[in-house]
Formats: structure tokens, sequence, C-alpha cells
């Protein structure tokens, strides 16, 4: 009888310490965002140099010009990240507004003597041994700036008011992205960041879908007008210009639509499976700037449609990692603040290879993490860093 009590007591404070156990909460780290991170920007070096070896060798003496420049900077972009990662990402609450007034000001400096050209826009900004893009940074205000006031607006962002406040601020920086640097790419993603995040935030999806759609009819009714009543020369906008490349590229293959006849061209000679890395024919000066914004096209050209597929996959998972953390982060901040990184992405590799197919009007926005550009992966980086930053915060009971 004695031994009965004694096993029963045994096993009821077994269950206890099972219990405890299983209640424990334990820190997280999401290594699998970080593999995908490692993954992409190895894969982008290795089709960074195959497709801009070449041109490098010709224009600049060295196949390694674009390839050493972007490996350095990756290298420290990543490293950089996993430090930003061990901050505690609330401390952003400080300088929301800060962050806000600097990309504002960084911006208007475009337009004054520190401001610098390239390929003929004037969008960089040069301070001493930095040179970059100060629109980039304008993406990382409005993700940290936006999720600081929906989170102390409280129910008011439920109302038009409160909307309207978060549009304006917002809108606010995609109008200098485009006034002071020229830029309506950037201004655009901008915009859209602003308009997901408020998407997000707020509890009746109605209003937006009637919104989405009078715009979207907006747009086909304006293109559809252009494509009947507008005839370009060298005189007219180049946007307008982009427009009708993108409805008749055929008719200004020698011309405008060049870049985008050759990069259709390359994803169509790849085929399926490609060319094989390192053998694509468009690269050798065929597709201008190929390492850019067309790098998708060379990519499908070597390692055919079956590449870009994969390239998709990772993409892919990389958004259900940014997903999951915005899903389980630990207070409304970070998960806005992961679900602004979200949209960005999404928004660019989706600009970007819908402009590679011809699917829309030249952009000049950049593949993630597969393009060249230092300014590009650095702010890319600095939003990895946050989203792991708000991912270490996630606590999981065993």
């Amino acid at each position: 009888m004695e031994n009965t009590k004694s096993q029963k007591k045994s096993y009821s404070t077994a269950s206890s310490k099972s219990r405890a156990r299983r209640k424990t909460k334990t820190d997280y780290y999401d290594y699998s965002l970080v593999a995908v991170i490692v993954l992409l920007t190895c894969f982008g070096l290795i089709m960074l140099y195959s497709t801009s070896s070449y041109m490098a060798q010709i224009n600049y003496g060295s196949d390694m010009y674009f390839f050493k420049k972007q490996a350095i900077i990756s290298v420290a972009c990543i490293i950089m990240a996993l430090i930003i990662s061990r901050i505690n990402y609330r401390i952003l609450n400080r300088f929301s507004t800060a962050f806000y007034v600097a990309a504002l000001v960084l911006m208007a400096l475009v337009k004054t003597p520190l401001g610098q050209s390239s390929h003929g826009a004037q969008r960089w900004l040069n301070l001493g041994p930095v040179r970059f893009q100060p629109a980039e940074l304008a993406k990382i205000a409005v993700i940290v700036c936006l999720p600081y006031m929906i989170v102390h607006m409280g129910k008011k962002v439920r109302t038009l008011k409160g909307c309207m406040v978060l549009a304006v601020v917002g809108g606010g920086l995609a109008l200098a992205a485009y006034v002071f640097t020229d830029n309506l790419s950037t201004a655009i993603i901008i915009f859209c960041i602003t308009a997901g995040l408020i998407f997000v935030a707020h509890p009746d999806i109605k209003i937006f879908i009637i919104i989405a759609g009078v715009v979207i009819a907006l747009a086909v009714i304006g293109v559809i007008f252009l494509n009947a009543t507008v005839s370009v020369d060298g005189s007219g906008s180049f946007r307008l210009r982009r427009i009708m490349v993108w409805l008749h590229p055929e008719e200004y293959a020698d011309s405008w639509g060049y870049q985008t006849i050759q990069a259709l061209y390359a994803i169509g000679s790849g085929g399926f499976f490609g060319r094989g890395l390192g053998n694509s024919i468009q690269k050798l000066g065929s597709v201008p700037e190929a390492q850019n914004d067309m790098i998708f096209s060379i990519i499908c050209e070597e390692l055919g449609i079956f590449g870009g597929l994969i390239v998709l996959m990772l993409y892919a998972y990389l958004l259900y990692r940014l997903f999951v953390i915005a899903q389980n982060a630990p207070d409304m901040f970070g998960s806005l603040m992961v679900s602004g990184i979200f949209i960005h992405i999404a928004l660019q590799v989706i600009l970007n290879i819908a402009v590679v197919v011809n699917l829309m009007p030249n952009t000049g926005v950049t593949l993630p993490f597969i393009s060249y550009g230092g300014t590009s992966i650095v702010f890319l980086m600095a939003e990895m860093g946050l989203a792991l930053s708000v991912a270490r915060q996630i606590k999981f009971e065993e």
C-alpha cells in the first residue's frame, strides 16, 4: 500500500516537472532567414560575376571589377545585419522622427552641389568617401515611422482622419523622393509601403478593395488613351516613352526599346534549362548594364526558366520567413515593421521581374540581393537585421 502511494507521488512529481518544462519559454533566432539571405547573396555574387565579367574586362581591365566591390560590401553588410539583430528593435521608437527628418534632409541635399549624377539622373549624395542614394534611407524611414505612429494612434487608425494622417506622412516621403531625386519608382514603392501598412493596421478591407479597383481601372483607361492618341518622338517625356516602349517594344527595337527586346531575347534563348552558367550571349554587350536591373534576364538565359523559378522560390521562402516573424512578433510595433519589410521586398521583386518580362514599363528597380549596387545591399541588409532583431524577441513555449 505504501509502495503504491509512493509510486503515485513519484508520478505526480514527474508530471509537474514535465508540465513545468513544457511551459518554459525559450528565445528564438530565425536561422532559416539568415540561411536564405546568405544563399541569395552568394547566388547573386555568382550571377553578378557571370553577367559582368566580360564588360568589366573591356571597360575596366579586370573581369572582377564589379564582383570584388559587391563581394566586399556584401560580406560587410551580412556582418552588419547580424550585429543589428543583436540590438533591441524597440530602441527605434525613440528615433522614428529623427529617421523621417534625416531622410527628408538628405534627399533635399541631392539638389545641392553635394548631389551627384550618374547615367543621366541626379540621385546620389556624395559625402566625402561615402556615396549613396538617400531615397533608399526613405524606405527604412517609412518602415520605422509609420508603425510607431500606428501603435500610438491606437483605435484612431480606424478613422478616416487617422488614415489620412498616415497617408500624408508616408506620401510626404514619396513626394520628396520624386521631387528631390526625380526617382518615380522609389516614390511609388514608398507610397505602396505606406498603403500596405495602413491596410494591415485597418480592420475594414472593403474600402481598400474599392480604392484598388478604382486605381486599376483609371490606370487601364489611361494606358488605352495613351496608346490611341499619343505619338512619341525624341522630344517627348522619357516616362511617356517608357510606356509606349512597353506597349510596342518592337517598334522601338533600335532605340528606346533595345534593352527590353534584348532581355526578352535572352529569356527566350535560354529555354527551360538554359545555355549553362557563364554561357550567355546577350551579356556580351547586347543587354546594356545587364548586372543591374536586367540581371534576371541573364539568369534565365544561363539557367533557363528552371533557374528563374528557383530564384522565385528563394524569394518566396524569404517572404514566408518574414511573414512568420510578423505573425509571431511580441508587439504591434515589431509586427508592423516586419510587415513593411515584407511589402518592400515583395514589391521590388515583382516590379523588377515584371519589367524584365515586359509586363510593365521600365522602372529601374533592382532585384534584391542579386543586382549590382552598394546602396541597395546596405539598406536591404539593414532591414534584414531589423527583422532578425524582432525575431530574437519571440518567445516560444516548450
